[in-house]
């Protein structure tokens, strides 16, 4: 859509025409003391409750009062299998095989225990690959894994870097670190989206490059699930994660998810950590039989899952279920255009979207760079109700979420930036 205009008239007939609007009802929008909703943009950071999570979550407390442990069994929706009720939804969500994702831990801790089974590096073969900016937690787990494994983390890991004067990272430039140095490198471990950006890589083509020098692909994904549609199958990555608790809107702190490729589903012989929630569910119970280990990404399960933080993600994931990850795409593609729209229109040579402008190479987050700023910026933000994410030095990161978002928040948002900056 390309016909955006100035004016809150504008920003009124696209929210009239959305076919999501009635989602917004869905969910609790905080609201300042006189009773007026914030405009929240951090869905990136944290998603919105929906309205219906207490009550999932009640259900739980009820059939845990009301059963005891026989709700493992009995319960309305029984425990002992909850996380199988979530497979099908997160499937779709990441364009994956029922086989090839599950619901668990969260998602530092599954990206180490991947790494059991995918970083598996020799004598010469042994460094890793990650972009330069990733979040910090993925650049701290891959150099203890190399230091766990007695590699130098300052010299083995291998930055793929923005060129000088740019923001954004290029795929001729991995494609040339795999070109001279593919033969040592065992791992590519690459944020599928930016967090800091908001650029998402092409992870067809990453798999593809990686996968010519004989070199394992995992992509975390905790800042696309729910906002892009990576379709993780036809990818060919060997492995992801991602949390629950940004787009997904399953609470601070919820599990994360996992996924594993078709390819590696049945093979017993992947290294990999054990615990009896990864051992075949039909001898489970019987406590004395030797290791037998689930195919697919069950198979990395350790231990019986948090039915309370489920129960919340299960609210979430079935609006997703109803509404379709192609229906929030068109919406998001429109809402973020718009937002993009706006932000030019400022025509401000102290303001700059490092975001690509290029639909699909990004999700719904645009990160505003204000030249000069520093946090008392979003400092004026907040204090306007307007919830933002500030990211040193000098960006501001929005994600106009199109499940609660609307027209008329970004309208607002930026008419707000722009009086601050005045």
């Amino acid at each position: 859509m390309s016909n955006y205009q100035l004016g809150l008239n504008f920003a009124i007939a696209q929210d009239q025409k959305d076919e999501l609007a009635a989602y917004r009802s869905q969910f609790h929008i905080p609201k300042d003391k006189n009773g007026n909703d914030w405009l929240y943009f951090t869905g990136n950071s944290l998603g919105l409750q929906p309205k219906t999570t207490q009550a999932y979550i009640q259900q739980e407390l009820d059939d845990w009062a009301n059963l005891g442990v026989e709700g493992h069994f009995e319960a309305k929706n029984p425990w002992l299998p909850y996380h199988e009720f979530l497979t099908t939804s997160m499937a779709k969500i990441v364009g994956a095989k029922p086989i090839e994702v599950v619901i668990m831990n969260t998602l530092t801790t599954n990206l180490h225990l991947l790494m059991v089974s995918f970083y598996q590096p020799t004598k010469t073969k042994y460094k890793i690959v990650i972009e330069s900016d990733a979040f910090p937690s993925d650049k701290y787990a891959v150099e203890s894994q190399l230091d766990f494994h007695g590699f130098d983390s300052k010299n083995d890991l291998i930055l793929w870097k923005p060129r000088e004067g740019e923001d954004l990272l290029r795929i001729e430039d991995l494609a040339t670190i795999l070109e001279v140095q593919g033969d040592e490198i065992a791992l590519l471990l690459i944020g599928g989206v930016n967090y800091y950006t908001g650029q998402y890589l092409d992870l067809k083509e990453i798999a593809t490059l990686g996968h010519a020098k004989g070199c394992m692909v995992g992509i975390d994904l905790a800042h696309g699930a729910g906002n892009i549609q990576p379709n993780l199958s036809d990818s060919g990555i060997d492995f992801a994660a991602w949390c629950t608790y940004k787009y997904l809107n399953s609470g601070p702190g919820s599990l994360g998810g996992l996924f594993v490729h078709e390819k590696h589903a049945h093979n017993k012989k992947l290294k990999r950590f054990a615990g009896w929630w990864n051992h075949n569910k039909e001898t489970r119970f019987n406590m004395r039989q030797p290791f037998d280990v689930m195919a697919g990404a069950e198979g990395w399960q350790l231990s019986n899952p948090p039915i309370l933080s489920m129960a919340a993600i299960r609210a979430s994931l079935d609006l997703f279920n109803e509404v379709g990850m192609d229906a929030l795409q068109k919406k998001s593609k429109k809402l973020t255009g718009y937002f993009e729209f706006l932000i030019n229109a400022l025509d401000n040579d102290y303001i700059k979207i490092i975001t690509p402008a290029n639909p699909k190479e990004r999700g719904c987050q645009l990160s505003v760079q204000v030249a000069n700023a520093d946090k008392n910026l979003h400092k004026k933000l907040t204090e306007a109700h307007i919830i933002t994410d500030w990211r040193e030095p000098d960006v501001i990161r929005c994600a106009p979420v199109p499940l609660y978002n609307t027209f008329q928040d970004v309208y607002k948002m930026v008419e707000k930036l722009k009086s601050i900056l005045k």
